[in-house]
């Protein structure tokens, strides 16, 4: 069975008959024809058999990976920021935020394109920008190349604003286990003012396992 978690700017495949491990495309570069049966995502209504939400995706594939009763798990996509809290093995608490979260993952890829940075090797800044909107939040970045900082800085202070703002839209949890891209993002992790477990980019792909039919061709 073909499930795909159809994200802003890349899609996550698995063929669950022929893939050892899922799969990462470029939304871009996927086919025009390209269809799943069982699919999550932005676009996941117009390109497959059946559609799951992506937060019921989040937090089935949260419960599955996690072994914990109690527990917040925050998946920073390239567009928007979505939370589930689990307490005594149930969902507790759940959002979405598709406006203050704007493009925050998209931003900082595209910031390191365009300054050739590398994340791995950049330092937490001791203050940082105050960001909720990754598009908005990019002329804080100007302003301040302008007044002497170095691009590395600037961006740097950028990455922590996002960060920050993404773990008070989760609750300001101790600890937190994180979904998305920005899990292989070292300057993001070393951010967060909390203890992080990254659960890696495939947690939505490992909800929709959850939902797979005993009856594949149930899904028409």
């Amino acid at each position: 069975m073909l499930l795909a978690d159809f994200g802003t700017t890349y899609c996550k495949i698995l063929d669950t008959e022929q893939d050892a491990a899922p799969r990462i495309l470029p939304s871009r570069e996927l086919p025009p024809d390209f269809r799943a049966d069982l699919a999550t995502g932005h676009n996941a209504r117009h390109r497959s058999k059946q559609a799951l939400n992506e937060l019921i995706a989040l937090a089935r594939g949260g419960r599955r990976l996690v072994r914990e009763e109690s527990f917040v798990l925050l998946d920073c996509g390239s567009r928007d920021l979505k939370f589930v809290r689990f307490a005594k093995g149930r969902v507790a608490d759940m959002g979405w935020n598709t406006e203050c979260g704007a493009s925050m993952g998209f931003t900082v890829e595209l910031l390191a394109a365009y300054y050739h940075l590398d994340y791995a090797t950049m330092r937490v800044p001791q203050g940082g920008f105050s960001v909720t909107c990754g598009v908005l939040g990019m002329s804080q970045i100007f302003d301040a190349v302008v007044a002497g900082a170095s691009e590395e800085d600037a961006v740097a202070c950028f990455v922590r604003g996002i960060a920050r703002n993404a773990w008070r839209f989760a609750g300001n949890p101790d600890r937190l286990h994180l979904s998305g891209g920005l899990c292989d993002n070292p300057l993001f992790l070393a951010c967060l003012p909390c203890e992080v477990q990254p659960l890696g980019r495939f947690v939505l792909l490992e909800g929709l396992k959850e939902c797979l039919p005993d009856d594949p061709s149930s899904l028409q």
